[in-house]
C-alpha cells in the first residue's frame, strides 16, 4: 500500500458544459445523429445547471458552469485543499437515454472525454467508469474496455435505477467488478424511469433531493437480501453523496427484521450490519450531520467501524462553506484513516505507482 500522506478526494465532478465536447469521441453515425436530430443537451434533472446546490457561486465560470476543464478542477482540489489524488465522477445525463445503442455510444464517448481532457492532463486524477445500465451486456463491455486503463478505479452507477441493483440480471456487472478489483460506486441521482419517492412524483426539487436517501437505503437492502455478497464476497460498494447519519438507524431496523425473517433468504448468513461494515463505504460530503461536533462524533461512533468513511470534497457542488471539507466533529483519531488509509484500502488501483497509472 502506498504511504502517501496527502488526502485522497474520492468524489469530484468534471462538468460537460456542452454536448459538442463529446462529439469528437462519438462514432460518425452518432455525431451525425446529434446534429440531424438537433440534440442540444443531456442534462440530468438530478443536477440542474442553475440550481444553487449544483455549484457554489465562487466556483462558477463566466458561462455559469464549474469544473469544465482540468485547470478549474485542479486549482481547487489540489492547490486550494491540498489533495494528492482525486477521483472524477462525471454526472451527465447519459443514463437518461432510452435507446440502448445510443446509450452505449454516449457512455463510451463520456469515458473517453474524461480520459483525454482530465486524466491525460493531470497525473493526479483518476476516474470512475460510467456504464450503460440500459443494457447489461453493453455495461460489461464498457467496464472491460475502460479497465485496461488503470487510471479508471471504480464503476459508477446512479442510486435510482429501473429495478433494484441486487436483481440477478445485474450480476454480470458485479462479476466483472470483483474480477477486475473495481468497487461499485453508487452515486446520488436517477435515470427518471420511475418516481424518486416510493409514493410517486414530488413537485419540488428540494423534495427530490431529500428523497435520495430512500434510494440508497433500498439499494443497500437489495444488494444484501438478493445475495450479491454471498456470490461476490470481495465486492466493495461505495455510497457517494448518500449522507451518513441515516445509516446506523437503518442498519438497526434492517438487522432486526432479518433476524425475524431470515429463513426467506438463507444465503444471508450473517447480520446485514456486519455485511455493510465489511463491504460498504461512504463518502463524507455532503455530510448530513448536526452542527454540534459532539453529536457528530457520537453518530460516527454508531457506525461501529473506523473503515467506512472516505474523504471527498464533492467539488464543485455547494455542500460546505469556506474551505472546511472535513466536517467538524470527526474524531481526530480517524482523520488520517478517512483522508488516506480508507481510500487506499477501498480502491486497489490507487496503490499503483504513478508511473504505472
Amino acid at each position: 500500500m502506498r504511504k502517501d500522506s496527502k488526502p485522497i478526494d474520492c468524489d469530484v465532478h468534471p462538468t460537460v458544459s456542452d454536448i459538442k465536447v463529446l462529439l469528437p469521441h462519438l462514432e460518425g453515425y452518432w455525431r451525425d445523429s446529434v446534429e440531424e436530430r438537433g440534440i442540444g443537451s443531456l442534462e440530468s434533472a438530478a443536477y440542474p445547471p442553475n440550481a444553487p446546490l449544483t455549484a457554489r457561486p465562487d466556483f462558477r465560470g463566466e458561462n455559469g458552469y464549474a469544473a469544465t476543464n482540468v485547470s478549474e478542477l485542479s486549482s481547487h482540489v489540489f492547490d486550494r485543499w491540498g489533495a494528492g489524488t482525486a477521483i472524477c465522477n462525471c454526472l451527465y445525463g447519459v443514463q437518461l437515454i432510452f435507446n440502448e445503442d445510443m446509450a452505449r455510444a454516449f457512455h463510451r464517448a463520456l469515458n473517453d472525454w474524461i480520459a483525454k481532457e482530465f486524466l491525460d492532463r493531470d497525473a493526479r486524477l483518476r476516474a470512475s467508469i460510467i456504464v450503460p445500465m440500459q443494457n447489461v451486456e453493453y455495461a460489461v463491455d464498457e467496464i472491460e474496455r475502460c479497465a485496461k486503463d488503470r487510471r479508471f478505479v471504480q464503476i459508477m452507477v446512479l442510486a435510482m435505477q429501473e429495478t433494484p441493483l441486487g436483481r440477478r440480471h445485474y450480476w454480470p456487472i458485479f462479476a466483472a467488478a470483483e474480477r477486475l478489483g473495481l468497487p461499485i460506486g453508487i452515486h446520488a441521482g436517477s435515470n427518471y424511469r420511475n418516481p424518486v419517492t416510493s409514493l410517486g412524483w414530488p413537485t419540488s426539487y428540494v423534495e427530490d433531493y431529500t428523497s435520495q436517501a430512500q434510494g440508497f437505503q433500498s439499494q443497500v437492502a437489495s444488494l444484501i437480501t438478493e445475495g450479491v455478497f454471498a456470490k461476490y464476497p470481495k465486492l466493495k460498494v461505495v455510497l457517494i453523496e448518500s449522507g451518513v447519519t441515516w445509516l446506523p438507524a437503518f442498519l438497526w431496523r434492517f438487522s432486526k427484521f432479518w433476524r425475524g425473517a431470515r429463513t426467506e433468504i438463507p444465503w444471508v448468513d450473517r447480520s446485514p450490519a456486519e455485511i455493510v461494515r465489511d463491504n460498504f463505504r461512504l463518502t463524507i460530503q455532503p455530510f448530513d450531520g448536526p452542527s454540534d461536533p459532539h453529536d457528530v462524533e457520537r453518530i460516527v461512533d454508531h457506525l461501529k467501524s473506523d473503515d467506512m468513511l472516505l474523504f471527498s470534497s464533492d467539488f464543485p457542488h455547494w455542500q460546505f462553506d469556506g474551505d472546511e471539507t472535513m466536517p467538524r466533529g470527526i474524531p481526530e483519531r480517524l482523520r488520517h484513516k478517512i483522508l488516506v488509509e480508507n481510500p487506499l484500502a477501498t480502491y486497489d488501483r490507487l496503490n499503483d505507482a504513478p508511473e504505472q497509472a
